[in-house]
């Protein structure tokens, strides 16, 4: 059993064990760590209504479908991140520390929120057409985000990236990855994660200051694998 599994597992676990979530919630976060486990294609609804300790028919009383189940859990991702981002921006009107801001909030938010996020990033391809445009348009609203504060580096003088909008996509794809290999136990924490690539962010915009906050110091655990 991989390490993702195994996470998903034992929050399957606890998710079944909480009788104080509604039957919807229940089956919403047990469809979230069965996505995060086998996959959208490879999870049925029975696996669904096991995890959450409901009947398989108690699933199609509060959701018509399996993929409505993942569009839920990514368009709650996707509106969180995009609140995550638009705070960071909104923070401060210096360009470095607006950079740093957005970068090191948004990985955090990936490493920490590691199995949903790699469920919103990479499951888009299941969603339907209208379900998928939907959550298109908040990525876009976060790609913005991220577009508009390299850009203000650019203008500000501060940056000066061979390509504003190639770097600012390179930024966005690195957060993104976190989800995919982090895991709890790894040997680097959520925040000195965020915190290196909040400052590698300001290498790949040519940044002319700017710098760490604090140093990393890794921690003693197995690398992530």
């Amino acid at each position: 059993m991989d390490q993702a599994t195994e996470d998903a597992v034992s929050q399957a676990d606890a998710i079944a064990g909480d009788a104080n979530g509604t039957a919807r919630d229940r089956l919403l976060y047990a469809a979230m760590v069965s996505f995060a486990a086998k996959g959208f294609h490879g999870t049925s609804t029975r696996d669904i209504a096991l995890a959450a300790n409901l009947s398989p028919a108690a699933v199609y009383v509060h959701y018509q479908t399996k993929e409505e189940l993942l569009y839920h859990i990514s368009k709650i991702g996707h509106q969180e991140t995009l609140s995550i981002v638009s705070a960071a921006f909104d923070s401060t009107i210096d360009p470095v520390k607006r950079l740093r801001a957005i970068v090191h909030d948004f990985t955090l938010s990936q490493a920490k929120r590691h199995m949903r996020a790699r469920i919103t990033n990479y499951e888009l391809a299941a969603l339907n057409g209208t379900h998928l445009a939907e959550v298109t348009t908040i990525r876009r609203q976060i790609e913005a985000c991220f577009k508009q504060a390299v850009q203000a580096g650019v203008e500000s003088g501060d940056f000066v990236p061979a390509d504003s909008s190639l770097t600012a996509h390179a930024l966005i794809s690195l957060g993104i990855d976190v989800a995919r290999w982090y895991h709890d136990d790894g040997t680097w924490t959520a925040e000195q994660i965020a915190e290196h690539y909040a400052t590698h962010a300001l290498g790949l915009v040519g940044a002319r200051r700017g710098g760490p906050r604090r140093p990393a110091r890794p921690r003693a655990a197995r690398s992530p694998g």
